[in-house]
């Protein structure tokens, strides 16, 4: 008799069973067809190799297997203060960027977070909260990206919303019993860009949301103004 499996057959430590269904219902593309769902490690994320059919051009049927990692869907957001032309960032240690090339580990980026059981607005005006202490009046969303789609099923949902830069205090946020020890960086946006050249900001949401910034965002330049 097979033992009850965490994660499939019983709950996991976190409560979750029936790991191994995901993908196995998906109709969308008739060239797919998901024909097995193996559970690799059901962690704090999960690990799954996944055999399927796929049809290529030549309408030959070929098997081929992907692992993807699942760590949920997550959002983030640039705070800005559109008076004083500042953006607020966090800096904080993340251990995978520092073994894997990164001099300290200390990355700067936009407050961000997973979306666990909320939706993608309920989510980040939480984490930007617990990150920087701002409470976030009006959003804009930005954008919904994959942001490393060859492996990992995660989509981040980009937003941006105005703060007062002279209202701010602390300079220090995250959550303690989280190990979460965060700096405060507020950055003109041209020092926030010019340490995306030159290597000081590493990451690519905060690239991508302070790129948009000066294209299409708050910092935008009007046509008649160039």
């Amino acid at each position: 008799m097979t033992a009850p499996r965490p994660g499939i057959d019983t709950p996991d430590h976190r409560g979750r069973t029936g790991l191994n269904l995901a993908g196995r219902d998906l109709t969308g593309n008739p060239d797919v067809r998901v024909t097995d769902v193996e559970l690799l490690a059901a962690g704090w994320h999960v690990l799954r190799r996944t055999t399927l059919e796929y049809r290529g051009p030549s309408g030959t049927w070929e098997r081929q297997q992907r692992e993807t990692y699942d760590r949920g869907n997550g959002a983030t957001v640039l705070l800005y203060d559109p008076r004083r032309r500042t953006v607020l960032l966090t800096r904080q240690f993340r251990y995978p960027v520092y073994v894997n090339g990164h001099a300290d580990g200390m990355l700067i980026e936009t407050a961000a977070g997973l979306l666990d059981d909320d939706d993608p607005a309920t989510a980040i005006r939480r984490e930007a909260a617990e990150e920087t202490g701002v409470e976030i009046g009006e959003l804009e969303h930005v954008w919904d990206v994959y942001m490393s789609p060859g492996s990992v099923t995660e989509r981040i949902h980009f937003f941006a919303a105005s703060f007062d830069g002279a209202r701010r205090r602390a300079d220090h946020g995250g959550l303690a019993d989280e190990g979460e020890h965060i700096e405060l960086l507020e950055l003109g946006i041209d020092e926030a860009l010019a340490m995306v050249r030159d290597g000081r900001i590493q990451d690519a949401k905060t690239i991508m949301l302070l790129q948009w910034a000066v294209l299409d965002g708050p910092f935008a330049v009007s046509p008649d103004q160039k």
